[in-house]
């Protein structure tokens, strides 16, 4: 679909590299080779407009490089269609070897598959927010409510 679809190639080989990624996971963790690989999660169409959207905004944008804070997967067990699992789910965990993550006392999934693709393909560096001068600053909400804290993604965009 995204190959079919005429996105400029770069907004298609970032893309089509998130999902190779999420791909990847899923076959390593079924046992199955990349071609034979059911897309659950992400063949949903909200994972398809993140990823194709992310690719966009970022060429679009002129985005340059991209820095993240250690990502937050939260705790506790999910139910997957091989049972309850801990957090982060087996995919979620697999695509973020070698990203470092952050300690959280939030008792749910904080980082799809999705979001994980999307940050270890997209970031070249990890950690605090480094020196920059604020251009723009963007807030995605997810549809989970907490009680003590905001359930959103937060890009700074800056030079």
């Amino acid at each position: 679909m995204i190959e079919a679809a005429g996105f400029e190639e770069p907004v298609r080989d970032t893309a089509l590299r998130i999902f190779k990624i999420i791909g990847e996971a899923e076959g390593k963790i079924h046992g199955v080779p990349l071609d034979d690989v059911h897309f659950h999660e992400v063949g949903a169409v909200d994972s398809i407009v993140d990823i194709v959207g992310a690719s966009i905004l970022i060429h679009q944008m002129g985005i340059e490089a991209i820095h993240s804070s250690p990502v937050p997967v939260g705790m506790g067990k999910i139910r997957i269609d091989h049972g309850i699992y801990p957090v982060p789910a087996p995919a979620t965990l697999e695509i973020l070897k070698g990203v470092p993550l952050e300690a959280s006392d939030v008792r749910f999934e904080l980082t799809t598959p999705t979001g994980a693709a999307i940050v270890s393909v997209l970031a070249q560096q990890y950690g605090p927010i480094p020196s920059i001068k604020v251009i723009a600053v963007g807030y995605g909400a997810g549809t989970k409510t907490f009680a003590d804290r905001p359930n959103v993604l937060r890009v700074i965009v800056g030079e």
